[in-house]
């Protein structure tokens, strides 16, 4: 090879080295869980920030300025602004101490429910919003983990990839209960189910929880035709696992029974949630994801102690 060709071949080289770096990387990212993608993608729409507790204490980000007060140091005094008049200003930082969450979502035949093609299974939306609330509350350096100590909460990016394959798997039940195991101490925890199932392990959980101190949120996800009962006429009811069925010549007459009782459920999780000190929301598949995620963002924010 003579020495002019050389150069042509390294640079050669290195355009085909970036072609194979490229086709790689395109290849690693196709190998990530579809859910993982969509819910990394619906976090970034969250302007999240530093997950700062917003009180004074040992951070490292600027909180507020106030005025010397008895018992403080005076190395604490910030000379800078209190020599814009008499009074000295004290410069406090922002308390950030990285919490731990658990999360458990409902993987219960009764969330793979979808009233039309067009619509989200409802376990397919509390997947999103549970994997791209973790990705939010990790990029804070929080500890995140699921319900059970199936898997432990930890930090960094790749807790979400756990948490995208642990969030993939089917319960053949058609209501999985709550866990209500390894909770530790003082943290915070987030369930969401459609809540439609036996509501005795539901309590026990919250009451545990409530116990050891730990607070959360709850989040009832129901599809747009479980809210209004669209139903008229001869109308076979069968759960997704196929394991009830039910059909009757009148659907419209049992409407109003069943708004009752969807509504005597709803009361009741609303009582339990008050009682252990817990928030909660709802969300219909058929809303918003972005608008259910800031919300529960805020709410499990505001639910610090």
């Amino acid at each position: 090879m003579s020495q002019t060709a050389a150069p042509n071949a390294a640079a050669t080289g290195g355009k085909a080295s970036a072609a194979q770096l490229r086709v790689s990387a395109e290849s690693e990212a196709s190998a990530l869980p579809p859910l993982l993608v969509q819910a990394q993608q619906l976090a970034g729409s969250v302007l999240s920030g530093d997950h700062g507790r917003r009180r004074a204490g040992m951070g490292d980000d600027f909180w507020q300025y106030r005025p010397l007060q008895q018992g403080d140091s005076r190395r604490m005094v910030d000379h800078r602004r209190s020599a814009r008049g008499d009074v000295q200003f004290v410069r406090e930082r922002e308390l950030q101490i990285a919490q731990t969450v658990h999360l458990w979502v409902d993987q219960g035949a009764s969330m793979r429910f979808a009233s039309s093609p067009d619509l989200p299974r409802k376990i397919d939306r509390a997947r999103l919003i549970g994997l791209a609330l973790s990705i939010l509350m990790l990029r804070g350096g929080e500890r995140v983990g699921l319900t059970g100590g199936s898997l432990p909460p930890r930090r960094g990016n790749l807790q979400s990839l756990r948490l995208a394959e642990a969030l993939s798997a089917d319960d053949a039940a058609d209501y999985a209960p709550p866990e209500d195991r390894a909770m530790a101490p003082h943290a915070r925890a987030l369930f969401i189910s459609d809540f439609l199932g036996p509501f005795a392990p539901l309590e026990q959980a919250l009451s545990k929880a409530a116990d050891r101190g730990v607070q959360g949120v709850v989040l009832q996800v129901l599809d747009p035709a479980e809210e209004n009962f669209p139903f008229a006429g001869r109308t076979r009811f069968e759960s997704v696992s196929g394991g009830l069925s039910h059909e009757t010549l009148k659907a419209a007459s049992l409407r109003e029974q069943y708004l009752d009782r969807l509504a005597e459920r709803r009361d009741a999780l609303e009582h339990l949630c008050r009682v252990a000190g817990w928030r909660m929301g709802q969300h219909h598949s058929n809303d918003s994801a972005l608008s259910a995620l800031m919300w529960l963002y805020h709410a499990m924010d505001r639910g610090q102690p």
